[in-house]
């Protein structure tokens, strides 16, 4: 017990304020470029939790404690990367080729199993609670909840709570339009999903697209959903005439990938917080080998 608290530095919150400003008042010694290495470096905890936010709202009764342990609670993953994470929820990029989460008939390591694993590890017997999901090939911003009352905030009032949420991708071909909108309706048959430009009892299906660069062949494409369907953006991009670059199921099966993946890529994510009610924007580069697949060849 006096190891496990010679390991921290505690400091009680008396007042509201934000987390940056409470490390500034208690560490008046320390610039604010080293508190923000110190969020960076996850050593930071709000009540137990690893606090990445400098904005974080604290609440007089709080306590923050600082890890003397260099390295104690970080993660390291080649699949997945922690972008921020609180006492209820964690951010991460997904890498291609990583399941979101296991199904009845794939039983493989996941995301959702390396993140349990992670909290554990770390002595808070916890697990994660999937609010969405990304395909296994598409990499990207994905969030997952601390708890079912978390878990079912985000799920039932997911249109209200995400109010921006998109994607690129690198398409076959040069897209004719510099902006458009595609709307089907889609119905799923578990491997495939069919869609249909009239009400056919499908769901309906709403994504907005830009151009942003044509070469080569291909085009670089930015996508925001309307609405969040299976496969929504591969089927779209079908529907267009213009599959995903690496899509087996939706694309031409000419074995032609350059990338040798499925080039789709969820760059942005913004939601309010579903406890604090503020706005939380993510957003990650375009992936370098998409931009080079669209690069204009030097003369």
């Amino acid at each position: 017990m006096a190891r496990a608290r010679a390991q921290y530095t505690n400091y009680n919150v008396k007042e509201a304020m934000g987390l940056m400003d409470f490390l500034a008042t208690q560490m008046p010694q320390a610039s604010r470029t080293k508190l923000k290495t110190l969020l960076g470096k996850r050593v930071v905890y709000v009540d137990n939790t690893i606090c990445t936010q400098h904005d974080f709202p604290l609440q007089p009764g709080m306590k923050v404690r600082i890890s003397r342990e260099k390295g104690y609670g970080e993660f390291h993953n080649r699949l997945l990367k922690i972008v921020y994470e609180d006492s209820y929820l964690i951010v991460v990029e997904k890498m291609p080729g990583l399941l979101s989460v296991s199904t009845e008939r794939q039983k493989e390591r996941t995301a959702c199993n390396i993140l349990t694993e992670y909290l554990q590890r770390n002595g808070r017997n916890r697990r994660v609670y999937v609010v969405h999901r990304l395909d296994r090939d598409t990499s990207g911003l994905m969030m997952f909840a601390k708890d079912e009352k978390t878990q079912h905030s985000l799920r039932d009032n997911w249109h209200k709570t995400v109010y921006d949420r998109r994607y690129v991708a690198v398409v076959r071909g040069e897209m004719e339009r510099d902006s458009g909108t595609v709307t089907s309706w889609l119905t799923d048959r578990t491997l495939y999903v069919y869609s249909s430009p009239v009400d056919d009892g499908g769901q309906l299906a709403i994504t907005h697209y830009r151009t942003l660069r044509r070469a080569n062949g291909y085009s670089l494409v930015e996508l925001q959903l309307e609405t969040g369907r299976k496969n929504q953006i591969r089927v779209h991009m079908q529907d267009l005439g213009h599959p995903v670059v690496g899509d087996g199921r939706y694309g031409p099966d000419d074995g032609l990938n350059p990338l040798r993946r499925l080039a789709l890529h969820a760059f942005k994510l913004c939601f309010y917080h579903p406890v604090t009610g503020r706005p939380m924007a993510f957003e990650t580069p375009y992936p370098a080998d998409f931009k080079r697949l669209v690069s204009t060849p030097q003369r």
